[in-house]
């Protein structure tokens, strides 16, 4: 059953995004700012709840955000199968409908997987694709390039490594990074989720488009070559990074400071309570839609833990969005 029409003026934060614009002229210049790593809601059967995704979407893009990052880690695309992710990555494309830059990712442990997962992403309209390394298994950083090759191409979209040591067990360094600008063309940026935080100024002296996975230091990311931030709370709070990259981008940097430190107590929050569950849970009290609990084996957020977590996120002024009576 096709899911109903979003009213793109239902969501009303503080202002409304122009949508006006020439967007081919300024694609590879959007490529900056928040780009929330969408949540994937889930009905009560464990099934993407892609109604509730598309309002979700939605909400961010009334916020300002500058583009998404789908079917990523805060979308728990390893727990869900390869059709799931492709029918979610379906779901952005349509919505986003060229307004902004969806970044899909097409990350799996094998590149016949990755592969088909570009294939799709390009087929159904998405701007770019990102993918982590190959994982579990230990591969060699020509094995790696390979397989960056592979997937760029079959897309042939700009192309996004993802870099998240943590969850996969390679490190992109900068030697891997310059096989891989030799030999994918496709090559745009990263989003660098990697501790070392120094490496985020290699990037930019390399031409690449790199953004901050971590929420909590944006602002510092930005200062030495970033171009912006993608992560999984402001998917569930979006105003509170575009007023970080705005006052930025204004030159109001002690305002960003502020701005920053206010972000990050609700970072603070989500990690406290897990962020999957976490994220899901405030935009269900947000957006008055049931965006469900993380797929198991990440646990739900329930009971008084729930509780004292919306408790204190009202403290923050992060409170349920205005929803105009009658669609105006």
């Amino acid at each position: 059953m096709r899911s109903q029409h979003i009213d793109p003026k239902r969501y009303d934060i503080s202002r409304k995004t122009d949508f006006n614009v020439n967007i081919q002229e300024i694609v590879m210049a959007a490529y900056e700012g928040i780009f929330p790593a969408i949540a994937t809601p889930l009905n009560s059967d464990g099934s993407f709840n892609e109604q509730a995704f598309r309002e979700v979407m939605e909400f961010n893009i009334q916020a300002g955000v500058g583009g998404f990052w789908v079917a990523g880690g805060n979308g728990e695309s390893v727990l869900l199968d390869d059709e799931e992710n492709m029918r979610i990555v379906s779901a952005a494309a349509e919505v986003n409908a060229g307004r902004i830059n969806n970044i899909m990712h097409v990350g799996a442990p094998t590149t016949e997987r990755s592969v088909r997962m570009a294939e799709h992403a390009a087929s159904v309209g998405a701007e770019a694709i990102c993918c982590v390394p190959p994982f579990f298994y230990s591969q060699t950083d020509e094995a790696i390039v390979e397989h960056y090759k592979a997937v760029a191409a079959a897309a042939d979209l700009p192309f996004y490594v993802y870099n998240l040591p943590q969850s996969t067990g390679v490190e992109v360094t900068p030697d891997l990074m310059k096989k891989i600008q030799d030999n994918v063309p496709q090559l745009a940026g990263l989003k660098h989720s990697s501790v070392n935080f120094a490496n985020v100024r290699e990037w930019e002296r390399m031409g690449l488009k790199c953004f901050i996975g971590s929420s909590m230091l944006m602002l510092p990311a930005l200062t030495i070559g970033a171009v912006g931030c993608i992560d999984g709370p402001p998917c569930a709070a979006p105003e509170l990074w575009v007023d970080i990259w705005n006052k930025w981008q204004s030159g109001d940097i002690e305002g960003a400071r502020e701005a920053q430190a206010h972000a990050s107590k609700f970072t603070d929050i989500m990690r406290e309570v897990g962020v999957h569950s976490g994220t899901k849970a405030v935009l269900t009290e947000r957006l008055g839609i049931d965006c469900g609990s993380g797929r198991l084996p990440n646990p739900p957020l329930e009971g008084s833990r729930r509780e004292e977590m919306l408790k204190k996120i009202s403290s923050l002024g992060i409170n349920p969005v205005a929803v105009p009576s009658g669609g105006d």
